[in-house]
């Protein structure tokens, strides 16, 4: 079951809250129908099959993620929610790291009153 996310400013640390309980359906659930990302990578996916993918490799390679929200800015039913985050993983070669950076997100308002990630850029405006 879906959360019901009556503020956006709520969802990166709902985000950071199912990541690090490595719970990738409740991750998914916090995205809007037909969402997308960019990944640190630089790799833009669309659809429930790749972000899950994404996810779920993020969980296998003991995702920590620490976020820090710096702005939640609604008009009308659409938010730019940008946070600050270090993302702690265990790199291939079995080395922890840390990367950081800030992201540019957008949700979206449902029909019902849910926010939901419309579209996650953790690389903001690089």
């Amino acid at each position: 079951m879906s959360p019901v996310v009556t503020d956006p400013a709520e969802l990166p640390m709902l985000f950071q809250d199912a990541l690090n309980s490595g719970d990738v359906d409740a991750l998914l659930a916090l995205f809007a129908p037909g969402a997308g990302m960019r990944t640190v990578s630089g790799a833009h996916l669309t659809g429930p099959d790749a972000l899950r993918a994404e996810l779920a490799g993020t969980v296998a390679a003991h995702g920590r993620l620490t976020n820090r929200s710096r702005h939640a800015l609604v008009a009308a039913d659409t938010a730019l929610l940008v946070t600050d985050w270090t993302l702690e993983v265990d790199a291939p070669d079995g080395t922890r790291i840390a990367p950081t950076g800030t992201t540019a997100n957008i949700a979206r308002r449902d029909a019902d009153g849910t926010w939901r990630f419309l579209l996650l850029n953790p690389l903001g405006t690089a």
